[in-house]
């Protein structure tokens, strides 16, 4: 396509595209290692957010199915344990395989809603060998399309005894109408490369996915909002004592040293002058919306925009690596098929 067919295709879209969208973040918990259950928890809250309006619905990090609470109240870094063994084997059992169709019924209803959706999950990676997790963070377009999967790229302390570090095979943005949306997991947020790289993609929607914590959000969801003068989501999931079902394995040992929140949500979402738009919100699983214009944020960019005229690519620059990490190259040779 030539610049001057793209570009004017691009105006036209802005021409015909509506101001302002609505957006909606499902506050809720797991039932804890139940795939199957958490799914039917998550397309319910999808359902209910589509048929608000919203364009858009943000589940937290890790909810599908569930974040790895267990570590800090048994004694995860005992080498060779047999209850770390065990539990991580169920947590295993209980990953999303995207190959094998476990968020298909999610993207149909995304489909039949006409809405997007930023779902955190504990990803199986068929392309790993099948036996690792990932903290992914996917998003499926209003067609029900995946259009990405971003592992993350670091696990945070006690996390890395049970994900693998992701790539970069998932930093993308996506366009939502007017808007542009990208988004991180948990502490990527204040990895200041990554957003960066999304920045300059065009982001304007920031989404941040959470476990679950106002100590989280309190602070970092007003800082990048004014650092991208964009609108900033974050999502966090909650977490009870009340929400851990019976089969879970060593059960007792995990109940022992578990709080009443062990997540306590703390969900808001910052316009791109940093003012809240929603506050945090915490201890109570609710459907959380708001109706942002895409207007604040061009008039916040006039006199600051990181990867725009405020950006100096002659000085400073970001490469960005976004092959899918594998050990394996697999090369084929068509003279051997041919002859056998």
């Amino acid at each position: 396509m030539l610049m001057e067919e793209y570009t004017e295709m691009n105006n036209e879209q802005c021409r015909n595209s509506n101001e302002e969208i609505k957006v909606g973040i499902a506050q809720i918990a797991p039932v804890w290692l139940n795939r199957e259950r958490t799914l039917d928890k998550i397309i319910k809250y999808t359902k209910l957010a589509g048929d608000d309006g919203c364009q858009l619905v943000v589940f937290g990090e890790g909810l599908l199915p569930g974040y790895p609470f267990w570590i800090e109240l048994t004694n995860g870094a005992l080498f060779n344990s047999k209850v770390q063994k065990d539990i991580h084997a169920h947590y295993m059992d209980q990953g999303v395989q995207i190959e094998a169709g476990h968020l298909r019924d999610l993207c149909r209803t995304a489909a039949q809603k006409e809405i997007a959706v930023y779902l955190g999950c504990i990803e199986r990676a068929v392309d790993r060998g099948g036996h690792s997790l990932f903290c992914s963070l996917v998003y499926i377009d209003p067609q029900g399309t995946i259009q990405s999967i971003h592992r993350k790229l670091m696990p945070t302390y006690e996390e890395r005894l049970t994900w693998a570090p992701g790539d970069g095979h998932g930093l993308r943005v996506h366009q939502l109408d007017p808007f542009t949306v990208g988004g991180l997991n948990c502490w990527e947020n204040w990895m200041p490369l990554a957003r960066a790289a999304l920045y300059a993609q065009g982001e304007d929607i920031h989404v941040a996915v959470w476990p679950g914590g106002i100590h989280n959000t309190a602070d970092i969801t007003q800082f990048i909002a004014r650092e991208a003068r964009s609108y900033v989501v974050s999502a966090s999931g909650l977490m009870r004592k009340s929400d851990f079902p019976a089969e879970i394995p060593h059960l007792d040992k995990i109940l022992a040293n578990s709080s009443v929140f062990l997540a306590n949500g703390g969900s808001c979402i910052a316009g791109p002058d940093g003012e809240w738009v929603v506050k945090p919100c915490i201890e109570e699983e609710r459907m959380i919306v708001a109706t942002i214009s895409h207007q604040r944020i061009r008039a916040e960019r006039q006199n600051f925009d990181p990867a725009g005229h405020y950006a100096r690519p002659d000085v400073l620059r970001l490469s960005l690596n976004r092959e899918r990490q594998n050990m394996l190259s697999i090369l084929e040779s068509s003279e051997f098929d041919k002859n056998g």
